[in-house]
């Protein structure tokens, strides 16, 4: 499926004339630098599950990685996380300057939404609602104000409010991943599998922030692909901070059984890609 994905981003094209071809150059730049393409490798598992084709919803995973990139690049600014390391490779505002990579940021995910709207296929009315939620856990009500939520420091002392953060910085855009492709199928697909496949969804995306709040202590910056320790040094709340490091591990597992048994609800044993992507997130090292 990363072949696929890798393929798929690799044919995009964003400037029509030279002018702009240097924008072009930077939003390439940190698209292809390569990253696990966890979110659209879910679309498409999800989309396997449910008994559709990989080329079905290549656009809409093509676009759910344009706005996760754009999310890395105006992450890595100076005035957020202020890091000149990502995926292994200068930052884009280390290569190309800060205002190059907000612009190529801001139109990476200006071309995921025409992505969907020119280029995914379906009935009209399903497209819309895909395209509905894609923003809306793109934005205030997920990626962007989790995000505030972090940089502002409102989070309070109680576990609730860091799981509420990370459900809206990291989950929402992965649960999107699930649910898009659940709003492209037919009807009765949503209806009978929507709860479940949300329940895992969410589940799925604060595994991964506690997971990357470990290896954030744990890990290096050759494995990691972007600085050691970031977390720590920008005085942010994690898992690992509030919980310590074993208590992290021990809610990664419990976060884990979780998710399997909610996937296991909404697919009864028909996911076995999803499963094989929930496990590779619990296990990771990168």
């Amino acid at each position: 499926m990363r072949i696929d994905i890798e393929a798929y981003l690799d044919g995009l094209r964003f400037s029509v004339e030279p002018a702009t071809a240097g924008l072009e150059e930077a939003m390439r730049y940190s698209l292809l630098a390569g990253g696990k393409r966890i979110r659209p490798v879910l679309a498409l598992a999800t989309a396997h599950a449910i008994g559709m084709q990989t080329e079905a919803v290549l656009p809409l995973a093509g676009a759910l990685e344009l706005i996760h990139t754009y999310s890395l690049i105006h992450d890595d600014l100076p005035a957020m996380d202020d890091d000149s390391l990502r995926r292994g490779r200068p930052t884009c505002h280390v290569r190309y300057g800060e205002a190059i990579a907000i612009l190529a940021g801001d139109a990476l995910y200006a071309e995921a939404i025409r992505l969907v709207l020119a280029e995914q296929r379906g009935d009209p009315a399903r497209i819309i609602a895909c395209l509905a939620e894609l923003t809306a856990a793109s934005g205030v009500q997920g990626m962007v104000g989790g995000q505030y939520i972090d940089v502002s420091g409102v989070v309070e002392e109680d576990g609730a409010e860091l799981r509420r953060l990370h459900e809206l910085k990291t989950g929402r855009l992965i649960g999107a991943a699930i649910e898009c492709v659940l709003l492209l199928a037919d009807e009765h697909t949503r209806s009978t599998t929507l709860p479940d496949f949300r329940a895992f969804a969410t589940e799925l995306g604060v595994l991964f922030q506690i997971v990357d709040d470990i290896l954030d202590v744990t890990g290096t910056d050759v494995a990691l692909g972007k600085p050691q320790g970031s977390d720590e040094r920008h005085g942010k709340v994690t898992y690992v901070s509030r919980y310590g490091l074993e208590g992290a591990r021990a809610m990664a597992a419990e976060s884990h059984r979780n998710a399997r048994a909610a996937l296991d609800r909404a697919a009864s044993g028909k996911a076995l890609e999803l499963a094989q992507i929930t496990d590779f997130i619990a296990t990771r090292t990168s």
